[in-house]
């Protein structure tokens, strides 16, 4: 075992290839004590990549565990007509589906998809307020539920009404997304966020999830703190410590790697096997019984629509559609832009932010359509965890679709992956979440914060958007505006803390008067070329632009795609960039308000790294 004390160098994920690539070198830009996101200096084996896939999934089951199981209690005491095993293959096959399709031809970035907490929060709305007053019940109750064993079982039909609603508000929420994005929405959306819009919604979105993490943990502290301690000495501890492996030589480099930090790229997986071994053999079994099934699932089922009812499509399950698509379109760019930044990539065009958002659309059209109450999005734990093992590939992504879609078609392999003790999968969850936290806050260096205008943005929309779910909470008699639709659409989109930090930050950012250097657009994710970038070679800039295009058996089609569609397909290039960069009208990036598309000085920061 070797430590490492040469500057690392930073690495890229490149095409159809899925080799990580160096960069040239890049000026100093940050503390040199402080960690860079170095991946391995080559396409890595096969070995390890399902390794690095398998540890995807169990960031998947975290997610797909909490979703399901605060949906679940928060339904009557009553029966299941199918088993829990049966519900979660259907949603890990969906997760599948629309990962392979994102990685191959939406965004193109190893952005794996999950059921985000932005379809939680809407089906918690729906399903509270369907419910008498009489038999409501919290969404931490303890009530245990039970399957339907006999035609007598009692609340079957408001089981299955409730959960059929909830599936067409889902169905309706990919509908909604799909034709956004068609419609080049997002993409022109995301030309108008910079880095005071993305850092709160990662801020937030890192927050978001700290109740749900405690109540998992809450089963057994020792094993949620065990976990972390072993996941925060195998990626921070340990993350330099390099292993000797079988040699390999890069299909981009000349370079061959014979040794790898095992530690940090498995810093989750060994922690958590680690664990689970440890509470077995103590007998410490912490599984919910929402989630257990009393009988044995099948080894193989194929899911289609017509395995149970159709979704059941209501003005309110509309509105609760219309809440998760806003909401998880807002999470959605935002993972699009740290991924890109995480990978060493130029900001995503807006021809693939359009297309990646039409194709987590059509995911959450097949969860519905096969029954699940929750779609798919990107997943932020899952970013959280390329972060903290400081890699990321296309090839890994794809494995995580191929092994989603696997355990989709078994429910009993689906079944066995949830009987992961409930404490496990919350220090997991923890993990990841307080990493896309801090990234968030690695976001504000590229702004002027010492700015009075930035401090402000940045305070309101973070305070308001933890302020507005809680108070809505605590008294949620202010929105009874006596329609049910109206009701559910207010209450969930007020309710949904990254809607509302996006909401807030982009009205905020693009209406208050300020100059591009002090919003960080000089440097900033959503320009064209950021500052970093600026400084890369044009034949370096150009393949990095590659990686957003579509794949070479569709590029075709772009030719012959109808122009309201066109807004998918790349942009031709500009014969006058080939030298400068490309050479974007004065205030095309700048914000809505006229006269404020200035050049960007040089900052004094910069004049004193150039002496």
């Amino acid at each position: 075992m070797s430590r490492s004390h040469t500057h690392p160098i930073q690495l890229r994920s490149v095409g159809s290839q899925d080799a990580l690539a160096p960069l040239p070198p890049q000026p100093a830009v940050q503390n040199p004590s402080s960690h860079s996101w170095a991946s391995l200096c080559g396409s890595p084996p096969w070995r390890l990549s399902c390794l690095l896939a398998l540890q995807h999934i169990l960031v998947l089951a975290s997610l797909l565990c909490a979703s399901h199981l605060l949906l679940l209690r928060s339904l009557p005491p009553g029966g299941l007509s199918f088993s829990p095993a049966h519900l979660l293959a259907s949603s890990l096959f969906s997760c599948g589906v629309s990962t392979t399709l994102q990685t191959w031809m939406g965004s193109r970035l190893p952005l794996v998809q999950a059921p985000s907490f932005e379809f939680l929060v809407p089906a918690l709305v729906l399903t509270n307020q369907k419910l008498p007053l009489d038999i409501q019940t919290p969404g931490n109750s303890s009530d245990m539920l039970h399957l339907c064993e006999g035609p007598g079982c009692h609340n079957l039909e408001l089981w299955n009404t409730s959960l059929r609603e909830v599936s067409g508000a889902v169905v309706v929420s990919g509908l909604l997304q799909g034709m956004l994005g068609l419609l080049g929405a997002p993409g022109y959306l995301f030309l108008h966020c910079g880095p005071l819009v993305l850092a709160p919604c990662l801020v937030v979105a890192g927050f978001s999830a700290h109740r749900e993490v405690a109540l998992f943990c809450s089963g057994h502290w020792g094993l949620a703190l065990l976990l972390i301690l072993l996941m925060v000495v195998c990626s921070q501890h340990l993350g330099s410590c390099k292993l000797p492996s079988c040699r390999w030589r890069s299909a981009s480099t000349s370079s061959a790697c014979s040794h790898i930090p095992a530690f940090r790229l498995l810093s989750v997986l060994v922690p958590v096997a680690c664990v689970w071994i440890i509470s077995a053999l103590l007998g410490l079994s912490v599984i919910p019984l929402e989630l257990s099934a009393p009988t044995e699932a099948p080894w193989f089922w194929l899911p289609h629509p017509t395995e149970w009812v159709w979704p059941l499509l209501t003005s309110r399950a509309l509105a609760a559609g219309i809440s998760m698509a806003l909401a998880t379109s807002v999470s959605s760019l935002g993972c699009y832009a740290l991924c890109g930044r995480l990978m060493h990539l130029p900001s995503p065009p807006p021809h693939a932010c359009s297309r990646g958002l039409s194709l987590e659309g059509l995911g959450s059209v097949l969860a519905g359509l096969l029954g699940s109450p929750m779609g798919t999005a990107s997943s932020f734990p899952n970013i959280g965890t390329v972060s903290l093992i400081q890699a990321g590939s296309q090839r890994v992504a794809h494995l995580v679709g191929l092994l989603c879609v696997g355990f989709g078609l078994s429910p009993r392999l689906a079944q066995l992956l949830f009987t992961i003790p409930l404490p496990i999968l919350g220090g997991v969850l923890g993990v990841t979440q307080a990493v896309v936290l801090s990234t968030g806050f690695s976001n504000f260096h590229l702004a002027d914060i010492d700015s009075g205008r930035n401090v402000f943005i940045v305070g309101f929309c973070i305070f308001m958007a933890l302020l507005l779910p809680r108070w809505l909470r605590e008294a949620p008699v202010l929105l009874s505006t006596g329609w049910s639709p109206l009701d559910v659409l207010l209450h969930s989109l007020l309710t949904e803390p990254i809607f509302l930090a996006g909401l807030l930050g982009f009205l905020l950012e693009n209406t208050i008067p300020g100059t591009r250097l002090e919003r960080g657009l000089c440097q900033g994710l959503p320009s064209p070329f950021t500052a970093q970038e600026a400084q890369m070679p044009q034949k370096s800039r150009e393949k990095a632009a590659q990686e957003y295009e579509l794949p070479f058996p569709l590029q075709n089609l772009c030719a012959c795609t109808p122009q309201p569609v066109r807004c998918l397909c790349p942009l031709p290039e500009d014969p006058g960039n080939e030298e400068g960069g490309p050479a974007a009208e004065p205030g095309e990036t700048a914000n809505l308000l006229p006269g404020f598309g200035e050049q960007c000085p040089r900052s004094s920061r910069e004049e004193l790294r150039s002496l």
